[in-house]
């Protein structure tokens, strides 16, 4: 996870605003926690929601030294988050995992510009104190307890509850489970 150079900044910034030229979906909350309970996989959709706003917030309104600072204290839980994130995708879509992960990135940072650029100057006003917020905050459960609590936007095609189990021929279901009991041990 890297700091936001002025580089990466205008980098970012270019793919969220071409992408929000070809993007054209309706943004929704994510699934709520009471259907389907507290899993892993809603834990670090919630999460990465708040790392993309956080990073938006800093982009829109020059506060890239607060999303920094965001970003180097809570490193080992965003670094977990996105580990559990990548297990969803793995599990969900195999191969195209890696396609569908930057898809959600894609999209999640699309929805979250948008809605600054329909709140036009108040974006910052509303959001800055996110910083605040989160820099009170000391734990992993206080992060994802945060992160679950904010009303951040998420493509509504993502649903967050756990991911299914995997299908396909049962040789590939045998290695599967041959890769598992490896790694255990």
């Amino acid at each position: 996870m890297a700091f936001l150079g002025t580089r990466t900044i205008a980098c970012r910034m270019g793919r969220v605003a071409a992408g929000l030229g070809v993007a054209a979906m309706v943004a929704g909350p994510a699934l709520a926690a009471g259907q389907c309970g507290i899993s892993s996989a809603r834990e670090a959709f919630d999460v990465q929601g708040l790392k993309s706003e956080l990073m938006v917030t800093a982009l829109s309104c020059n506060m890239q030294d607060r999303y920094n600072a965001f970003v180097e204290k809570f490193r080992p839980n965003l670094n977990a988050e996105e580990s559990r994130l990548n297990g969803y995708f793995r599990s969900t879509y195999g191969r195209g995992a890696q396609t569908a992960h930057d898809d959600y990135i894609t999209q999640l940072a699309n929805v979250q510009s948008e809605r600054g650029l329909k709140a036009g100057v108040a974006f910052c006003q509303q959001r800055v104190s996110m910083f605040d917020e989160v820099s009170v905050l000391s734990s992993a459960a206080d992060l994802g307890g945060y992160a679950e609590a904010k009303d951040i936007v998420q493509p509504s095609s993502y649903e967050t509850c756990a991911a299914p189990s995997a299908l396909g021929h049962p040789a590939r279901i045998r290695r599967i489970r041959a890769v598992s009991h490896t790694r255990k041990g």
